[in-house]
């Protein structure tokens, strides 16, 4: 699927991804609307998302992001990024629903192709990368490029995750060719953090248990603790991260208060011994087999993990 290929004879293009934007959902959404708004100036296109964390305003392009709610417009062509499910688009699932036609960039492994065109690798890094590889190399811009590599470093870790292939390398140095300031970028949006939440991290890490023999960690963040520490959820990334960097354990299992009686689960695993996305699917999320999340209900969040846990266990069993 190449993009050029499939703007011809369109009018006007949404493109949207994923709630709680990440990383790799922005960086491909704009990656894409910066191509468009470039190459094809007759075209109208709009950018649909959620509020961005802010160590991504810098990236040309966001401060055009609009909120879905705030339009009823219907679209000739919708692109969806980086989102593996139609009712994971929020609000901006309308702008699909009415398009005339739709196409889905994605890697997740959960995804049905629920478009209808879809470029779907699983294995791919990022849909970033995806996004990369369907564009023009010779029309990618610096600011483009500085999209690209943003997404793609942030859903490999800076490129320390097994999904980093050696195409994700050539891409990254191709990107980093075109002049990007690749340093500064990392340092800014993947490794800096603020004061508070380097307290919260202490607080997750110092909360956080060990089960089946050391082979899994888990902590959870309460509603309350994110109201002491003065925290929102976008605050919370990395939390996992860490906690899958402890040298025993083979998983990882992150929950955070959504809202009273609901947690957001975020799931990270080390070898090819469990299968993440299979878990996920189970309680109706979605993602990666090394790197998925869900919700799960309850009012105790450590008798939910307990129950996460048994899952994990049952593929450890195997």
């Amino acid at each position: 699927m190449q993009l050029d290929q499939e703007l011809q004879n369109v009018s006007s293009v949404a493109i949207a991804g994923h709630i709680r934007p990440d990383g790799d959902c922005v960086g491909s959404c704009l990656a894409t609307y910066n191509y468009i708004t470039t190459y094809y100036p007759q075209v109208k296109v709009c950018v649909f998302l959620e509020p961005i964390p802010r160590i991504f305003q810098f990236l040309q392009g966001a401060d055009k992001i609009l909120e879905a709610k705030d339009s009823e417009e219907s679209f000739d062509l919708c692109i969806v990024l980086d989102c593996g499910d139609a009712t994971r688009l929020g609000d901006a699932v309308k702008f699909f629903e009415t398009a005339k036609r739709t196409i889905c960039i994605d890697h997740h492994v959960s995804n049905q192709a629920f478009a209808d065109k879809n470029k779907i690798v699983a294995d791919a890094s990022s849909a970033s990368e995806l996004v990369y590889d369907s564009m023009d190399p010779t029309k990618i811009t610096k600011k483009i490029a500085e999209c690209i590599y943003t997404g793609m470093i942030h859903d490999t870790g800076v490129f320390q995750y097994s999904c980093t292939s050696s195409h994700t390398m050539e891409v990254a140095g191709c990107l980093m060719d075109l002049g990007i300031d690749y340093p500064t970028i990392v340092d800014k949006t993947f490794y800096e953090k603020t004061f508070a939440q380097n307290k919260i991290l202490g607080q997750a890490l110092l909360k956080s248990r060990l089960y089946e023999d050391a082979e899994c960690i888990a902590s959870v963040i309460t509603q309350e603790e994110m109201a002491e520490f003065s925290v929102l959820p976008k605050h919370l990334d990395g939390i996992v991260s860490q906690l899958r960097m402890t040298k025993e354990a083979e998983v990882a299992i992150f929950l955070y208060g959504l809202e009273p009686g609901a947690y957001k689960v975020s799931t990270r695993c080390k070898g090819d011994r469990v299968d993440l996305s299979q878990i996920a699917m189970k309680y109706h999320g979605g993602g990666h087999k090394k790197a998925a999340g869900f919700t799960v209900e309850g009012d105790d969040p450590w008798a939910l993990i307990d129950g996460i846990v048994t899952d994990v266990k049952e593929q450890l069993a195997q």
